[in-house]
């Protein structure tokens, strides 16, 4: 019997994202270590959002981001290099 209360390290580190800043020209967004701005024109989706959507965000795989209650996905190369992933939004 295992009395060692404390969970095995499985994997290794776990990456984390958040929205630190939401702001009327866009989000403040820290992921991977690094800050990123999304701002409205270019991210449409989170504009009329309600905030705790917005804030909903998970980071997978340690490169996608998602926002499961807007059905948001971005991979953390294209806020890298945007120049490399053309993005076009729909409403």
């Amino acid at each position: 019997m295992n009395t060692n209360n404390k969970s095995a390290t499985l994997g290794g580190s776990i990456s984390t994202a958040e929205v630190a800043k939401i702001s009327p020209e866009g989000l403040l967004l820290t992921a991977g270590g690094r800050d990123y701005f999304l701002p409205h024109d270019q991210y449409p989706w989170f504009q009329a959002a309600p905030v705790e959507q917005v804030f909903n965000v998970e980071l997978l795989h340690g490169h996608h981001l998602h926002w499961p209650e807007l059905d948001v996905d971005l991979e953390l190369a294209s806020l890298e290099s945007p120049d490399r992933y053309p993005l076009v939004a729909k409403n």
